[in-house]
């Protein structure tokens, strides 16, 4: 994966890139799930934020945090949150503080991570993956994030585009069961690994 940030340190975020880039092993899966945002000017809802329009963007409208949820009808498996946003065109409606929280709905959703994006332009990438180095994913129903403060103090927030990723299923299982089912046969089968 390419990396987004010029500078990271524990939980900042800086740069960005003006291309979204991101793991052959992942998929986007934000067409999956039902958006809803906490509040919107007219004109600049949810649908700005998954539209592919980098001029087009969600303008919150009301008080913090700004929350975008996505919601997902079975639990999936969520690796990667990537944003858009701008800090030269937006200046203080660019979000500065973000908290990203999972669960199985609204009831029971917690802090996954925190990070603070320092004058961001472009892709921000957020790992969802843990400290452990077995937490590659979270397996969920439900993610938010929310918007916990902006450049300059700013009161509503502007995000221009949202994608989710979560790891590509991998037909090696499959055809591994295939496989020891022909061997045990006799018949010889040529075996094809491939990423859907």
């Amino acid at each position: 994966m390419a990396d987004s940030s010029e500078g990271e340190e524990e939980g900042k975020l800086t740069g960005g890139s003006q291309q979204l880039v991101v793991d052959d092993d992942l998929r986007e899966m934000g067409k999956k799930a039902a958006w809803s945002v906490s509040s919107y000017k007219p004109g600049n809802g949810v649908l700005s934020l998954r539209d592919d329009n980098l001029e087009t963007y969600w303008q919150s409208d009301g008080a913090q945090p700004h929350l975008v949820n996505v919601q997902f009808q079975k639990k999936v498996k969520l690796q990667l949150v990537v944003l858009y946003v701008d800090f030269k065109l937006d200046e203080s409606y660019t979000p500065g503080k973000i908290s990203i929280r999972a669960g199985d709905g609204f009831h029971n959703l917690k802090e996954i991570k925190a990070v603070e994006l320092v004058k961001p332009t472009g892709w921000m990438h957020i790992s969802l993956s843990g400290n452990d180095p077995r937490e590659t994913f979270v397996n969920t129903f439900m993610l938010q994030i929310a918007v916990l403060s902006n450049h300059l103090n700013g009161r509503d927030t502007h995000i221009r585009q949202i994608k989710v990723y979560g790891p590509r299923p991998c037909v090696i299982t499959l055809c591994l069961f295939f496989f020891s089912l022909f061997s045990s046969c006799k018949i010889s089968v040529p075996v094809i690994v491939q990423r859907i």
